[in-house]
């Protein structure tokens, strides 16, 4: 049986702090309360390359509330909301 002690704890990328980074495990847009129905936000999410095993970094947090956040998914850097990002897991 694998030891996944060194694996780096799964959250929502919508809870990492500005210079938080990670690789994206995958996509799970149930219940993150956005305005888009499930299949639809995971397929927009994709679209703007945030696909598994991409490279994600919090550059930026907005000033109110802290959203929205800049990430830099590999080459690009994206604007998205922060209960968007819930639907977004990473390590």
């Amino acid at each position: 049986m694998a030891d996944n002690t060194d694996m780096p704890p799964q959250m929502p990328l919508g809870l990492a702090q500005r210079g938080y980074k990670g690789v994206i495990q995958h996509l799970s847009a149930k219940g993150v309360g956005s305005a888009l129905p499930d299949a639809e936000l995971e397929s927009r999410l994709i679209e703007l390359g945030f696909v598994e095993g991409a490279r994600v970094e919090v550059l930026h947090e907005g000033i109110v509330g802290r959203d929205p956040i800049a990430v830099r998914v590999d080459n690009i850097t994206i604007a998205v909301r922060r209960r968007e990002a819930m639907a977004i897991i990473v390590a």
